[in-house]
């Protein structure tokens, strides 16, 4: 029996790409072969990987300016990669933290030159807001300004996205890629991991404007140089060959629901529900302020906290799943990607309301 899944990642994939990927698991499209076992340059993985490029430029409309790449080492790796792959001539660049992993990224970024932190959404009560460009104090003459725009953890997404003129904009949006359309010439850099709403974990995709391709420190290994990995099509050394296979396939089921702005208008009716069920109670609280609640990842805390494990324990009993909070907050968290149906959602906040009757 398949459950609800809410985790933050790896997280719910579609059902029909499962089980397209189960049919072709031992033969695929006739070639007797497993993606498993194909040369990543023989011409059934080219296939694979050129649709899977081609499919994902028409879904994200990436301006011709951009390449896309296909990496390893997920969000936390491309905190290092994006400043080794920028501190070439400037070691250094700005950080607006509006939650746990802007701080990752700022803290990693000092091993290789100045992070400063341009804004903060910190209050007593947490990441409750993401600061709006006036409240950002750039220093002169940064290498990029850096962006977590949706915060997994803290549940902050930042829907306002400034206009950094020459300065390039590098923004993590490892949790919401695909789940709306987004002006892609306003970012200089865009990364994502791939396990929230692209596919499995194992993939990362960079979208990178190519005048910031030759930017690079010099100690940049070979096999993150956006340069070199570009100049190869991604295949400077052997790429992540399922996870690329797994992600074409979402981008194909995502033009089937309509494209990014019908899969938006999908996830803004999740969100909606949820918060409004935390909203109409005073047994569940949400801190943060309304126009920075992330659409995808929906923290929640129980007023009476002694009553979590309980909580927890009668939603596994629903097949409500992973909807424990990150160990760093506490409370509960439940993740609504794409391929989160709107069933998930409303099982959910019944659920949360027969909890609260029995329980306030």
């Amino acid at each position: 029996m398949r459950v609800f899944n809410f985790s933050a990642g790896p997280a719910a994939l579609p059902e029909e790409v499962l089980r397209q990927a189960a049919d072709e698991m031992l033969d695929w499209h006739g070639s007797g072969m497993s993606v498993m076992e194909m040369s990543h340059r023989g011409p059934e993985f080219m296939q694979i990987h050129s649709e899977a490029l081609l499919d994902l430029r028409e879904l994200m409309q990436v301006p011709a300016s951009h390449q896309i790449l296909f990496l390893q080492g997920g969000g936390i790796g491309e905190n290092a990669i994006v400043p080794l792959n920028l501190f070439g001539a400037k070691p250094r660049a700005d950080f607006v933290i509006t939650g746990s992993w802007s701080q990752k990224s700022q803290k990693e970024a000092l091993k290789y030159g100045a992070a400063h932190i341009a804004a903060t959404g910190r209050t007593e009560a947490g990441f409750t807001h993401a600061p709006a460009k006036g409240e950002w104090k750039l220093s002169d003459d940064p290498a990029y300004v850096h962006l977590c725009t949706n915060e997994t953890i803290d549940g902050v997404e930042t829907f306002e996205i400034p206009d950094l003129g020459d300065i390039p904009l590098v923004a993590d949006a490892s949790s919401h890629i695909l789940s709306r359309p987004m002006d892609l010439a306003k970012y200089g850099v865009l990364y994502g991991g791939a396990q929230k709403n692209i596919g499995m974990a194992g993939v990362t995709v960079v979208i990178v404007r190519e005048d910031l391709l030759d930017r690079a420190m010099p100690i940049c290994p070979s096999a993150f140089e956006w340069k070199t990995v570009a100049a190869n099509n991604s295949m400077f050394n052997t790429p992540p060959t399922y996870a690329i296979y797994i992600a074409g396939l979402v981008f194909k089921w995502l033009k089937r629901q309509g494209g990014l702005t019908a899969i938006e208008a999908r996830n803004i009716e999740k969100a909606q529900l949820l918060y409004d069920t935390i909203d109409a109670s005073s047994f569940y609280i949400n801190k943060v302020e309304r126009r920075a609640r992330s659409r995808m990842n929906v923290p929640f805390f129980l007023a009476d906290e002694t009553r979590n494990d309980d909580f927890l324990a009668g939603a596994k009993a629903r097949g409500l799943l992973q909807l424990k909070g990150h160990k760093s907050v506490g409370g509960m968290r439940a993740s609504i990607y794409n391929a989160v149906p709107l069933e998930a959602v409303k099982a959910l906040v019944e659920y949360m309301k027969e909890f609260e009757a029995k329980h306030a």
